[in-house]
């Protein structure tokens, strides 16, 4: 298992200058609360990719310790000042985020004058300037991000954010009116607050012999999330039982920027829970097919009644091996199928003919023999049975007519580097997203030839 799951800070467009202030007083409070820096590293706005960075003063090894945050200095739902009574109705506090008790305890501590944690809310990035879709213009999240998931992953969120908010966060505020000003309670603030946890929060990963155990609570890591993310990163974070300590990876030269990472994540996923997007190639970008398109490019091939009919059979089939759903999608990566076995089945299934679907039907989907025509790794897409190639390509052109634009366009704009400098930054992320899923799917397109 991986010694950390991080949330990534929000990568926006860089910031110019550095106001000292606030770096010099979350720096004295780091020695107040026993939160050991390396003199090796600095934290700053200058020569970092987004916002606040840490950078290393002098070259740095594999294996050198670069920070270390004492368990006290962790916030979080059982470290804040009313962890008392977060704990005491932790049963009306239960929510499908998990993270309610978190963001209580951010609301309360953030408008507490004496809070412990003030120096570090300094170097927050400003709330109202987050770049998460969710806080994008409708009609803008829809135009540039169109054919994506991410608007409809982004309208799922907001839906529940509002009824968790009405219906747990606004209620509880109200019956502690002494732990809560009236300026916290409100729909924007929290919905700015459960971006900036899924941005940045922490969760600590559960030891193998606790797999069976609901997930831990999310929590905030000072010094931890100021570092930005790179795919080939070259510091890690790792637990204790007394202490989070960040360690190099990778030799670190003098003056380059330390960055952590937070695992395997394709574009439409970093630009939906992080706001930014990786330059192409994203090593992990994936393409998703939605399940009923598959269904709606099989009923494209029936000519009469009862083929359609055989068909809605042979879905419903699926559905109950629980391979496909109506809100699922198959997952393509760069290199792999990553929803294989479901692919292979529902293409199989769908294209057999009548009788050996009842018979396969008959046997409740099991079969004496796998064939090794089944695999579907991308290098074995020729190989498929002529009909899984079809369906499968004809299911690929109607995913890519979901989209705006063509991939020529996508071309044209990242071609011209004046172009693509004129274009906002959030053009500039979705242009990323776009242009990485069209460009699995074109080559999927071009193995089901």
């Amino acid at each position: 298992m991986a010694t950390q799951a991080k949330r990534r800070r929000v990568a926006g467009p860089a910031g110019s200058g550095d106001d000292p202030a606030p770096v010099a007083s979350f720096l004295s409070w780091c020695q107040r609360v026993g939160l050991e820096l390396s003199p090796k590293v600095a934290v700053s706005r200058q020569g970092t990719v987004a916002g606040y960075g840490m950078v290393a003063r002098e070259s740095v090894q594999p294996g050198e310790l670069l920070f270390a945050v004492p368990r006290a200095a962790l916030l979080s739902q059982h470290t804040c000042s009313i962890s008392g009574v977060l704990e005491r109705e932790r049963g009306a506090l239960q929510s499908q985020s998990g993270w309610v008790p978190l963001l209580l305890a951010l609301l309360h501590e953030m408008q507490a004058p004496a809070s412990p944690w003030s120096p570090y809310f300094a170097l927050w990035p400003e709330l109202g300037r987050l770049e998460h879709p969710m806080f994008w213009p409708e009609e803008e999240r829809r135009r540039l991000l169109q054919g994506t998931g991410v608007p409809e992953a982004v309208e799922k969120d907001l839906a529940n954010i509002r009824s968790e908010y009405y219906s747990i966060v606004l209620p509880f505020m109200e019956a502690h009116p002494d732990l809560f000003s009236p300026r916290v309670r409100s729909l924007e603030l929290y919905r700015q607050l459960v971006a900036l946890v899924m941005a940045y929060s922490f969760q600590e990963p559960l030891e193998e012999e606790e797999d069976e155990k609901e997930p831990n609570s999310p929590l905030m890591v000072p010094a931890a999330d100021i570092l930005n993310h790179l795919a080939n990163h070259n510091a890690n974070l790792e637990y204790s039982p007394t202490c989070l300590r960040m360690v190099a990876i990778q030799p670190i030269p003098k003056g380059h920027e330390i960055f952590n990472t937070y695992g395997q994540m394709a574009n439409w996923q970093l630009i939906h829970m992080y706001g930014f997007a990786e330059p192409y190639p994203n090593v992990n970008d994936t393409a998703d097919i939605q399940m009923v398109t598959v269904r709606e490019a099989a009923l494209q091939g029936t000519k009469v009644e009862a083929e359609r009919l055989l068909l809605y059979e042979r879905w419903d089939f699926l559905c109950k091996l629980e391979m496909v759903g109506e809100e699922g999608a198959f997952v393509i990566g760069r290199e792999e199928v990553l929803t294989e076995e479901e692919l292979a089945t529902t293409l199989k299934v769908l294209c057999m003919p009548a009788e050996e679907f009842r018979e396969f039907k008959d046997q409740n989907g099991w079969e004496d023999d796998k064939s090794e025509d089944d695999s579907l790794t991308i290098t074995d897409i020729p190989k498929l049975k002529a009909s899984w190639r079809q369906l499968l390509r004809d299911s690929v052109l109607l995913t890519l007519q979901t989209y705006a634009t063509d991939l020529k366009t996508e071309q044209d704009l990242l071609s011209n580097r004046e172009v693509y400098a004129a274009l906002s930054w959030r053009e500039q992320q979705a242009l990323q997203v776009r242009y990485g899923q069209k460009m699995i799917l074109h080559r999927l397109l071009e193995l089901t030839c």
